[in-house]
């Protein structure tokens, strides 16, 4: 089992290398399960916002939009290259109440009872231990404030994420995963118990069960580049990697498949 700083260093690596693709329309999934985990919090004008894994600000951007100019989100992330994306989103959109920083929420040393509202949206499944985790964000919260934590349900993309896996285990068997990190959490009796062994109270978790709208097979192969999966892409040689992704695209069109599956939890707990 990799140490805590080796999966930082492995999660950080992967997603610097998937930011040439992750604004790309094909992922506008991103922005759909921020705004919406936003949407859920009621967030008042001059709240102060904390979001964690923040990737180009899918939910900061949102949330910093309705706390409006009197309120403040910290935005958090350990990919660079997603931060400096999100930098210039918010700069296009002229909010100046939004700062993007490159840490490990972890261990931020910020004071306790210092948010109002905190949000992690698909991140908090990367850390080894996620109850210390999401301990470390229960701290942060003000009593009153709320915390929000959106994962991955059972069905992540499908059908087509698992034919990629299928493909990998043919190709090379050596990167193929039995399970992936939201598993441990991706039924809402799951997500609600870590939440509550964390600490939180008055946790509710609601499942969403929905379809992401594919334009050509291509956007699938984008959705690959430019987001968790693209660690594995980078692990092939070309001609491994074009054969891969020749097979997808065909899996698709033989299938005829215009949409791929996708639940969604979303848990919000109050202090």
């Amino acid at each position: 089992m990799m140490s805590k700083e080796e999966a930082i260093a492995k999660t950080e690596s992967v997603f610097n290398a998937a930011s040439d693709y992750f604004d790309a329309p094909a992922l506008s999934f991103w922005n759909r399960f921020g705004q919406k985990t936003i949407d859920r919090l009621s967030l008042r004008s001059g709240d102060r916002v904390l979001d964690v894994c923040c990737g180009t600000g899918a939910s900061a951007i949102p949330a910093a939009v309705c706390v409006g100019s009197t309120g403040q989100v910290l935005a958090i992330d350990i990919a660079e290259s997603l931060l400096e994306l999100g930098r210039q989103k918010s700069r296009q959109q002229k909010l100046e109440n939004i700062e993007f920083r490159h840490g490990d929420f972890e261990n931020l040393g910020l004071p306790s009872e210092s948010f109002d509202a905190i949000v992690c949206v698909f991140g908090i499944f990367f850390v080894p231990d996620m109850v210390a985790a999401v301990r470390e964000l229960w701290r942060m919260l003000r009593p009153g404030g709320k915390l929000a934590i959106t994962s991955w349900g059972e069905k992540v993309f499908e059908p087509a994420n698992q034919f990629f896996w299928s493909e990998i285990e043919t190709e090379r068997p050596d990167l193929y995963k039995k399970f992936t990190p939201w598993d441990r959490i991706s039924e809402p009796t799951s997500l609600k118990a870590l939440l509550e062994e964390s600490g939180a109270t008055e946790v509710e978790v609601f499942a969403e069960m929905g379809k992401h709208e594919l334009t050509d097979p291509e956007d699938w192969w984008t959705m690959v580049l430019g987001g968790g999966l693209r660690g594995t892409i980078d692990r092939l040689d070309p001609a491994v990697r074009e054969s891969v992704r020749q097979a997808n695209l065909q899996f698709l069109r033989t299938n005829a498949v215009h949409a791929l599956d996708v639940h969604v939890l979303y848990a919000i707990a109050q202090k």
